[in-house]
């Protein structure tokens, strides 16, 4: 597989509108979008750096793996995300190894990018995400 950058890193938050500010006004990132991802059960804040991006991740209801991150260790870094060329070679290449992935398949995420994460227990304890953009 081919890592062609750090996407982005992703923090749980308890809530995006209290959480933002810190992010646009005090580090003045640039904001590119807020968006649903009704399928990982997340609102998504998303701010580019300029080599990458920071995903602020609130919960969309109980049933939410956030929900249950912050309920667990409270807000914080949540996971990293690395850009890659072919979610489906890499995909195979992580299987091809016995790496642990959390979905058969890759998914679409926000921003319309084709997503997997990596089980912790097969990085050392930090959730890992590969994007595909689309």
């Amino acid at each position: 597989m081919k890592i062609l950058g750090i996407e982005h890193l992703a923090i749980a938050v308890k809530n995006i509108d209290k959480s933002s500010p810190f992010w646009s006004h005090i580090l003045k990132l640039q904001h590119r979008v807020t968006e649903t991802v009704e399928s990982e059960g997340v609102i998504t804040d998303i701010y580019d750096t300029g080599q990458g991006k920071v995903e602020l991740l609130e919960s969309l209801g109980k049933d939410s793996p956030i929900n249950s991150f912050l309920e667990n260790r409270g807000p914080g870094i949540h996971h990293v995300c690395f850009e890659v060329d072919d979610i489906n070679a890499a995909i195979k290449e992580l299987r091809d190894n016995d790496i642990a992935i959390l979905s058969e398949d890759a998914k679409v995420g926000a921003e319309g990018y084709k997503i997997v994460f990596i089980h912790p227990k097969s990085t050392g304890g930090v959730l890992v995400e590969l994007a595909e953009k689309p």
